[in-house]
Formats: C-alpha cells, sequence, structure tokens
C-alpha cells in the first residue's frame, strides 16, 4: 500500500532541474491516452478470422466485429453525435451492446446503459439527467421505454434493435432500426483515441434503492486498466470463451466487454440466463469463463437432471456479492465449475477485489477453507490501495479480522465522480480514499472481509451484529436456498435480527428448525428472534433488495 501522506518536496529539490525531464517532453510518439478501444482494432489486426461473437446461430469474426464498431460511430456521428454527448441503450445481452461499448466512445461519446428492469419513471428520471442525445432499444423493452419517453424532458433520436433470437411481444417505438444505422455508416471510419484518457467512456446508475440513483461516471484510463485486470484475475489464456450471464447494463459488464477483445476472445451472447440454454452453449461453444451473482450458481444447481450436461473441461466462474456457502461451493466444484469470489461497486467499475486462494490453504479443514472462502480479499493488481479505516478519522483499524471499519479504495479503477453531484463526489472523496459504505475487517495477512453495509448493521442492546455473520449461519443449513437478514425496530433492544428464508426445491424446515440450528452455530444474542419463509425480493443483477425487507419486518409480528 501506498503512504496516505506523502511528503511534499523541499524547495530545494524544486529549484534544481531534473535531468530526466530535460529535452524529455511527452509527445505523439512515446504518449497515448490509455483506452479500451484499442484491444478491438488489435484483435481484429491480429486475428481477423477468430471468432468474436455468438448469437444464437451468428457467427461473426473480429474483423467483421471491428468493421461494424466504427460503421456505428459514423453513423452516430452522421445523426450529429459528439464527444461528451450521451447515447443511452435498453439492450439485452446481445451483439448490438457489444457494438456499442465500443462504437459509442469512438466519437468521444458515452455510453449510458440501462437497467433492463427498471420502472418507467427510474428510466425518465436516468434519461433527462443524462442528457441522451441517441436512445436504442430492444423491442422487448419498447414498450416500458415509450412510457418513460413520455414522463421525459429530452427527446433523443430512438433506434429500435429487432433482435433476431427474440420472438416475444415488443413494439417498435424508433425513426429508424438499428442494422439501418450500421448500414449507413463507413467500415472505414477514422475514429481516434480520446483527447484525454480522462475523458468520460460510460455512465452507470447506482440501484437508487433510497431517492434518485446517482450517476457515477468512468473515464477511459479506468476502463483500460480494470480491463486487462480482469484478464490477470481470471488467468485468461489466449481465445478464452466467455458465455454472457452477467447483465451488460451492470457496471459495463464487470468491464469484460473490452476485456476478452485484450485476449481476442469469443463473447456468447444470451438473452436470459436459464439453466437449459446455459448448460446448451457451455458444451457446444466450449465455454472457459463466465460471471454472475450467486442466484445464477442456485440456477446451474438447482437445474431438472433433464437440463444439466456433463462438463466438457473445467469452467470459470466468478461471482460476487455475498460469498458463496462451502455447501454451494462444493456443489459447484462437483459440477464442473471452479468459483472464485470478486468484491467491488458500481463505483470502481465493478470488482476491483480478488479473493486470491493460496495453495498452502488446500490443506486446511474444511471448516477453516470455508473461512478463507468467505473473506473478500485482497486488490487487484489494478487498484492502487484498499485498507479499512474509521471513517470518521481515517485511522486504519488493527489488522486483527476483529475491529470493524469502512472499507476504503484509491487508485485509477475508482470513477470519476457523480455526474451533476458535486455534493456526493466530494463525500465520497473525503480524505483522498473512496468511501466504499461497506464495513468490514482487515485480518493479519491484508485480506479484506466485509461484515456489513454501513446502513445493514444491527444494533441491538448496544452490541454490533453483523447481518452476514447471521446470513452465513443460515446458508449452511442443507435447507436453506436463499437467507436474508435486516434490523427489526424492538422497545427493549432498538433493533433485533429478523430472517427472511427461501427454502430448497423439495426441502422442509420449520421455523424452529433454523432457530436451533442459529443457536447451535451463533453468540445467543446474534440469533433471529424473528424468521419468515417468503420468496426474498432481488434487484435485476441479483442482490437482494434490503431495504425492502426492511418495510417488511416492521410488519412482523412473533
Amino acid at each position: 500500500m501506498t503512504d496516505l501522506h506523502q511528503t511534499p518536496p523541499s524547495k530545494s529539490d524544486l529549484s534544481k532541474k531534473n535531468p530526466y525531464e530535460i529535452g524529455l517532453a511527452k509527445n505523439a510518439a512515446n504518449f497515448q491516452p490509455l483506452t479500451p478501444l484499442n484491444f478491438l482494432e488489435r484483435a481484429a489486426a491480429v486475428f481477423p478470422s477468430q471468432t468474436a461473437i455468438v448469437h444464437g446461430g451468428l457467427r461473426r469474426d473480429y474483423a467483421q466485429f471491428y468493421a461494424r464498431a466504427r460503421r456505428l460511430a459514423c453513423g452516430l456521428a452522421a445523426r450529429g453525435i459528439e464527444r461528451n454527448d450521451t447515447v443511452s441503450v435498453m439492450l439485452a445481452n446481445t451483439p448490438a451492446m457489444l457494438e456499442c461499448h465500443y462504437g459509442v466512445p469512438m466519437l468521444g461519446a458515452v455510453l449510458n446503459t440501462l437497467n433492463t428492469r427498471l420502472d418507467a419513471k427510474i428510466l425518465a428520471f436516468t434519461l433527462d439527467h443524462a442528457e441522451t442525445k441517441v436512445l436504442i432499444v430492444d423491442r422487448e423493452f419498447a414498450p416500458v421505454m415509450r412510457e418513460a419517453l413520455m414522463l421525459a424532458k429530452v427527446k433523443p433520436l430512438v433506434i429500435d434493435y429487432d433482435d433476431p433470437e427474440y420472438d416475444g411481444p415488443g413494439e417498435r417505438i424508433g425513426t429508424m432500426e438499428y442494422e439501418e444505422l450500421v448500414a449507413s455508416g463507413d467500415p472505414g471510419f477514422a475514429w481516434s483515441a480520446p483527447r484525454d484518457e480522462w475523458d468520460a467512456i460510460s455512465l452507470n446508475y447506482t440501484s437508487g434503492t433510497t431517492g434518485n440513483p446517482k450517476g457515477v461516471v468512468y473515464h477511459h484510463r479506468g476502463a483500460a486498466l480494470l480491463a486487462q485486470g480482469n484478464v490477470i484475475v481470471s488467468s485468461m489464456a489466449k481465445h478464452p470463451v466467455y458465455l454472457w450471464t452477467l447483465p451488460m447494463f451492470h457496471c459495463n459488464g464487470w468491464c469484460f466487454p473490452w476485456s476478452i477483445a485484450v485476449v481476442a476472445g469469443t463473447q456468447v451472447c444470451l438473452r436470459q440466463v436459464r439453466a437449459a440454454p446455459i448448460y446448451e452453449l457451455m458444451v457446444r461453444e466450449k465455454v472457459t469463463h463466465l460471471c454472475g451473482a450467486p442466484i445464477v450458481m442456485s440456477t446451474l444447481l438447482n437445474a431438472p437432471a433433464t437440463e444439466k450436461k456433463n462438463l466438457p473441461h473445467r469452467v470459470s466462474f466468478f461471482t460476487a456479492a455475498a460469498p458463496p456457502p462451502e455447501a454451494v461451493l462444493a456443489a459447484m466444484r462437483e459440477a464442473g465449475f471452479d468459483v472464485t469470489h470478486l468484491y467491488g461497486l458500481t463505483e470502481t467499475y465493478g470488482p476491483a477485489v480478488v479473493n486470491d486462494w493460496q495453495t498452502k490453504w488446500d490443506f486446511l479443514a474444511a471448516d477453516e477453507q470455508a473461512a478463507m472462502k468467505a473473506r473478500q480479499g485482497v486488490p487487484y493488481g489494478a487498484l492502487d490501495a484498499l485498507t479499512v479505516m474509521d471513517p470518521r478519522t481515517l485511522t486504519p483499524v488493527p489488522a486483527d479480522g476483529e475491529t470493524i471499519g469502512e472499507v476504503m479504495f484509491r487508485g485509477n479503477v475508482v470513477m470519476k465522480g457523480y455526474l451533476k453531484n458535486e455534493a456526493a463526489t466530494a463525500e465520497a472523496f473525503a480524505g483522498g480514499w473512496f468511501h466504499s459504505g461497506d464495513l468490514g475487517v482487515l485480518h493479519e495477512d491484508g485480506y479484506i472481509q466485509l461484515k456489513d453495509r454501513s446502513k445493514d448493521i444491527i444494533i441491538s442492546g448496544g452490541e454490533n451484529i453483523s447481518s452476514i455473520e447471521v446470513e452465513d449461519a443460515l446458508f449452511k443449513h442443507p435447507a436453506v436456498q436463499l437467507a436474508a437478514v435486516v434490523a427489526k425496530p424492538d422497545e427493549k433492544w432498538g433493533e433485533t435480527p429478523c430472517a427472511f428464508v427461501e427454502l430448497k426445491p423439495g426441502m422442509s424446515a420449520t421455523t424452529e428448525d433454523l432457530l436451533d440450528w442459529c443457536r447451535e452455530h451463533l453468540a445467543r444474542y446474534k440469533c433471529p428472534r424473528f424468521l419468515v419463509f417468503a420468496e426474498i425480493p432481488k434487484t435485476s443483477t441479483g442482490k437482494v433488495q434490503k431495504f425492502v425487507l426492511r418495510e417488511r419486518a416492521k410488519q412482523v409480528s412473533s
């Protein structure tokens, strides 16, 4: 880690002429802005016939991918799109979404990927806040976008996208179709790198669970570094095959649309996360890597036997959010997956922390291995610094695995800031660190471990209770598929843990069964006093909506 307080140069140092600067200025020959756009250009030049995109029966090589991205850029430029203009897209995981990740920023414009499961009101706010100039809409999502456009003040040029792999309901609301736009462009369009690597490349909105969402701005430098960081962390060899189960609208798909081009890999598109097509594609396309929330693992493991297939090779699976329970990890290993736990936020371009496994841990007992796997880990090579500090004093907590503080990030893969929100940006970057809002501990070996979101910690009778710790205990019960624990107001204790539980298909357990289980695995004061069997509400990326559960918990009675 770098030192927070660096010594400023002395007056004598400032007066000296630096021999390493005399006549050695930056110029076009020795300095170019970092950008992920060069990854596609190189892949097309070196591996033009290598398959870049697969979507149903469609297969495109890198020469075609690059040409279409340039056509898209040219088509948008002909319609007045310029540097720093926002192009919003409401698309599933399709070839068009991949092309937009290159074609839009080739103009110096900013790509805004919209969450396909949001309602019209939030989408209208997003379009207005982003000052959207062009909107590209998949036919499936046209009805909600039509409503959003009626509510929005901006009047963007609307482009329809007709995905040949989609045969469900929808409509056309634009003035032209995406393929018309692409066909109107020049495949040899002379795009240019950003003037400055600090230029914005994309705009991603936070979940907005309280109030309006914040617009997180990414720059070309961060996108290029995180994209390469993914390749290193995932140990990707040349020409990997990546299956899109993670929504590309989420943190630009953790930057993997750019990562795969670094190693000239194949990106297999998939509109919906369903077990049968996932297994079919993994076998048919020889998929090597995929990412997803824990719900994706659950989908795969709990699929009917008729939908499952034996994988011809090991598949690398990268997951974020809460660490998977040991039982789930064991089941994934048996099914042919090697799971790596990542951690990050929208503000860090997706994952910037990895639970880098140490070979010496292979010899630990199962419960000790599970404890190691529960930790979020250490920084990506692209991240300058990661630590846990007291958020008020910015004093690092002791590396004792016990003292709770706030997880802090610093480096080139931290967002540029929040669009049009200087106050929130300043608050997030107070003291020269990005304040994640996540509470955690720092272990002696430098690995961090989350204990809770600052708003999710349960304070009962003056004692701090980690909802993650209680959830982990419930997860270990063989009948539990998903558990979420929130604070329920309590007259005596202030707050008390309330657990919401989903059981595995075909499994059963009573309230008393699970409460007895918790008493065996937790200190008494940490055990839930209330337990509810119910479907747990989730965001479009599979994260539990605890703000919904907190409201439900208020209505729960014993």
